[in-house]
């Protein structure tokens, strides 16, 4: 796999991997270290040496990474990647599971990673010492329609009209990932996926939380909590009411744009098409850290 032409400049890296070639230089020393690592995890008691066997069409620790990151970025099938790169589906596939796990550690090792759960507001201090505002929303994105007739029920969303799934992002006003929780079936209502996890009660009192009408309720928990007002039945809203939710929308983006980020990565903005269990939770969590490393990296 020669990948010197794509690492010539910034618009084809970015368009190929998602990131510019300073931050993926910098990020293949970390990953090669973590491969390293794995495969004497691997096999602990091999023969010979690391490496040793037929040629691969993906041999250098560089290729490895531009490959895995290239496939998130692009979604291609096992086919076409296969046909691509050049060599059958079934090493398509197989190269795509192996890394995955290589590179979630290699961002987690980063400290780019988004946390899953907070557990109380002296974590978030200490995880966030200079967080004085958050943004939520919920992120979904389509999978395929189940043949069983149960969890097609539960992972339909009305919102959405089709079969998805859902998290919950938390970000700060660099639009930075701070929380991702666990993906969820998209049928449940984003104020029931936070209170699942105990979001908002986890913030400390003095941090202001910025959120849309569908985390109504929210502000009982967590005062600081500002939110649109939504249209009365029966009279318009007056014109404080829509200039205060103009003002909160304007705060609000930086949420918007964090999850419009996440979604350069098309194995995210597609309707998901693989089927291993927890595949759906783990893609979007590295496309997360793979955000977050970008803007560190600004």
């Amino acid at each position: 796999m020669n990948i010197k032409a794509a690492l010539r400049t910034d618009r084809m890296c970015k368009a190929l991997t998602g990131l510019t070639v300073r931050e993926f230089q910098a990020l293949t020393h970390e990953f090669e270290w973590n491969y390293r690592e794995y495969q004497a995890k691997r096999k602990p008691n091999r023969k010979r040496k690391i490496g040793g066997g037929r040629d691969s069409k993906l041999e250098e620790v560089e290729q490895k990474l531009f490959y895995i990151l290239w496939y998130m970025k692009n979604y291609p099938t096992f086919d076409m990647a296969g046909f691509l790169v050049g060599f059958h589906r079934s090493n398509a596939c197989e190269w795509v599971h192996s890394l995955r796990p290589i590179l979630e550690t290699t961002l987690k090792r980063k400290l780019v990673l988004p946390v899953r759960k907070i557990s109380d507001s002296e974590e978030f201090l200490r995880l966030y010492p200079e967080a004085r505002e958050v943004f939520a929303d919920g992120i979904e994105r389509s999978i395929q329609r189940a043949k069983n007739k149960k969890k097609q029920q539960k992972n339909y969303s009305g919102k959405k009209k089709q079969h998805t799934r859902k998290s919950i992002i938390v970000t700060d006003e660099h639009k930075k990932v701070l929380v991702l929780t666990p993906q969820k079936s998209g049928r449940r209502h984003d104020k029931r996926l936070a209170d699942k996890q105990d979001l908002f009660r986890s913030l400390p009192a003095d941090v202001d939380a910025f959120v849309d009408t569908g985390f109504a309720g929210v502000n009982k928990v967590h005062p600081r909590t500002y939110m649109p007002a939504k249209k009365p039945r029966g009279r318009p809203l007056t014109d404080d009411e829509k200039e205060m939710n103009t003002l909160i929308s304007s705060y609000r983006v930086v949420v918007e744009h964090a999850i419009a980020g996440v979604k350069r990565y098309r194995c995210i903005a597609e309707k998901l098409r693989n089927h291993k269990a927890f595949i759906d939770d783990q893609l979007l969590l590295l496309a997360t850290g793979l955000w977050n490393y970008h803007l560190e990296m600004r």
